[in-house]
């Protein structure tokens, strides 16, 4: 019979050790989020075979762990780099960034009373309205946009058909609808709450992009006549693709005319409304009925931080309140959970609240508004260049779509191939979109330690990449 070595091993073990290394790793990487770097560095070798291997049954100590995870990262796509503009990124502030370490290491549970996590997160919410104009009256930090979207979208329907909780939909043919741009979440969310895709009405958008309002008027009239219940409209502020801002106070016209419940989906823009410079897209905020924004976006802390702010937090209380023989009211206790979907939520408001605390609403407003005087400068820089075409003449906010055209050939396959390499190549990071057919880069600018170099960058190295493709050199 073989005889098994059993190790006696601590976990405390090496604890003082590996905190101070662990804060001499960050402060390097921190140092080179601070410039561009010269190329994204390929998964070495020797990175895969640190990955790799059997369940270790002896460990190799902390700090030689730490120095592991230091090369991963170092190897992996780092959304914080000045010069990193694709999707929609994080920039992992370094205030929240402690501020969310210190929440992991408390490890509060923000489904059950938690004394003073709550109070932050309720402060964070009605500081969050205040930033960017919305009443708010409670809400919910989640996951992200597709939570928060989620979330939204389940009070609405719980108010349009109180008795959905207990007896689904059915049968009844409810409708939501949104622009034909509007986020894949919100697809996602209709099929969850078992609506049906097929009941997502994709309103057309008018020439920058924007939801139409009489197309969505004559959609709701149509769907009422033939019997069907509308029961939320869903306007982007920011869309993914061009980063639009739908005329959310004419449709909360139309909205109100019909009883739907109005959300705002600003993941990506809706800290913009903040800033003098394009406050006047979001119009009409104020008479929502929920509105989202993932903090880990344009509030630049690290993910994940989506909130949702809502009007009236009751009906967040009647769409997911349960009684619960373990979790019992008692003693005036309140508990997050019954305005939420998730149960074990982490304390992730922490991060967001001690951010605005240390640097100020201000700073941010101005961090927000220099991105979006950056994304202009983009802008000018494709006009000026006789071989790029911009796809949106005049952008809302900091998504500046654009392509590159090729001398001869497709011009569609020369920017895929384009985007690829750009990628490849690593100097600057952006990602390909298609717009009506069109293919384009779609660098979007929500880093606040980016500079004009930083953006200059961006129409520079696709030309040279772009001749090198053009002579067969790539």
């Amino acid at each position: 019979m073989d005889h098994v070595v059993t190790l006696k091993v601590d976990l405390r073990d090496e604890r003082a050790d590996a905190l101070n290394h662990g804060l001499e790793l960050l402060a390097e990487a921190w140092h080179s989020f601070d410039a561009p770097r010269p190329m994204q560095p390929p998964v070495s070798d020797r990175t895969t075979g640190l990955i790799g291997g059997p369940l270790p049954e002896v460990g190799v100590g902390v700090r030689a762990a730490l120095d592991g995870a230091a090369v991963v990262l170092d190897e992996s796509l780092a959304q914080s780099r000045p010069r990193f503009f694709g999707y929609i990124a994080s920039s992992g502030l370094e205030s929240a960034v402690l501020a969310d370490a210190m929440a992991t290491s408390h490890d509060v549970n923000l489904a059950a009373e938690s004394g003073g996590a709550e109070l932050v997160e309720r402060t964070a919410l009605q500081w969050l309205g205040e930033f960017v104009g919305f009443p708010a009256h409670g809400g919910t930090f989640t996951s992200g946009g597709m939570l928060s979207n989620l979330t939204a979208l389940v009070a609405a329907r719980t108010r349009a058909v109180p008795a959905s909780r207990i007896e689904g939909v059915d049968g009844r043919r409810l409708t939501v609808y949104t622009s034909l741009d509007a986020h894949a979440s919100i697809e996602r969310a209709v099929e969850v709450l078992g609506i049906g895709r097929g009941q997502l009405r994709g309103v057309p958008v008018d020439a920058r992009r924007r939801m139409d309002p009489s197309a969505l008027a004559a959609m709701v009239a149509s769907d009422v006549a033939g019997g069907l219940q509308p029961v939320a409209v869903v306007a982007t502020a920011g869309t993914t693709l061009t980063g639009a801002v739908d005329p959310i106070d004419a449709i909360a016209d139309v909205a109100r005319e019909h009883g739907m419940w109005l959300h705002v989906d600003g993941a990506y823009g809706l800290p913009a409304a903040s800033t003098e410079v394009v406050r006047h897209l979001f119009r009409g905020l104020d008479r929502a009925d929920s509105a989202s924004m993932d903090a880990h976006k344009w509030m630049y802390v690290p993910k994940a931080c989506g909130v949702l702010l809502v009007r009236d937090v009751s009906v967040l209380m009647g769409a997911f309140r349960h009684e619960s023989a373990y979790m019992i009211e008692e003693e005036g206790y309140s508990h997050p959970v019954d305005a939420t979907l998730e149960y074990s939520r982490p304390f992730r408001s922490l991060k967001l609240w001690t951010a605005l605390r240390a640097h100020g609403a201000a700073a941010f407003r101005g961090a927000i508004g220099g991105n979006i005087e950056l994304a202009r400068e983009l802008v000018e820089l494709v006009r000026a260049h006789p071989r790029m075409q911009l796809l949106v003449e005049e952008p809302d906010l900091s998504v500046v779509p654009f392509r590159r055209i090729p001398a001869k050939g497709d011009v569609d396959a020369h920017n895929m191939r384009l985007a690829r390499l750009m990628q490849s190549d690593g100097r600057v990071y952006v990602t390909s979109a298609v717009i009506d057919g069109v293919a384009c880069l779609r660098p979007c600018v929500v880093n606040f330690r980016t500079t004009s170099e930083d953006v200059a960058a961006i129409v520079e190295v696709a030309d040279e990449l772009g001749v090198r493709l053009e002579q067969g050199r790539a």
